[in-house]
């Protein structure tokens, strides 16, 4: 049974459908890995309460993390996959990989709570900080009411373009971040590698 299974995932026929699961698994791990300590240093240090009041609040930040990378990276890979096989005949351009990233952005971190909007500021300070300055500047842009879900689309859109054209613009972090989320998850050499340990 273990072989069946292990030679239908390692089919290069539906690899690229697996890549979303691994995604997937990827980012509910990385989400937590990120997001625990921090939440539990941050929680400890600044926040008044109960211990039990602190540890819920510790769940609920370390879920949210892990479970909008994990919905973010399935987003982006289904989204690169269709447009690439329904737009372009297989071929990927990087207008998709914006469009995907937008998406993904506005979909799962478009709503400003606490998890999404240290994320963006993160991804922001990174990618588009000097970008959007300039912009809002040279254009004096009026915010429309839904600023904050356009500027988390914008931060995804821009940062994954950046990593796929070239990485090594980006701080070091967020280029180990990405590789773990975007290209690990393309690898796996048995079930236990798809969804129990990267490699």
């Amino acid at each position: 049974m273990e072989d069946q299974v292990n030679d239908i995932i390692l089919d290069p026929a539906y690899h690229e459908l697996f890549s979303i699961v691994k995604g997937f698994r990827n980012g509910i791990v990385y989400g937590t890995k990120i997001r625990f300590p921090h939440a539990l240093v941050m929680t400890f240090l600044f926040r008044s309460g109960s211990l039990k009041d602190k540890l819920k609040a510790i769940f609920v930040a370390t879920k949210t993390h892990a479970r909008n990378l994990a919905f973010f990276v399935t987003i982006y890979k289904s989204m690169v996959l269709a447009q690439k096989y329904m737009l372009t005949g297989g071929k990927q351009q990087d207008w998709q990989t914006f469009i995907a990233g937008f998406v993904g952005g506005y979909i799962v971190f478009g709503e400003n709570n606490n998890v999404n909007n240290q994320i963006i500021l993160y991804l922001f300070s990174r990618v588009a900080t000097g970008l959007a300055r300039l912009v809002v500047k040279q254009y004096d842009i009026k915010t429309p009411s839904n600023a904050f879900a356009i500027f988390a689309a914008l931060c995804w859109g821009l940062v994954m373009v950046m990593f796929k054209k070239d990485r090594s613009v980006l701080q070091s972090s967020l280029q180990a971040s990405m590789q773990y989320l975007y290209q690990d998850s393309n690898r796996w050499s048995s079930l236990r590698t798809l969804l129990w340990h990267n490699k």
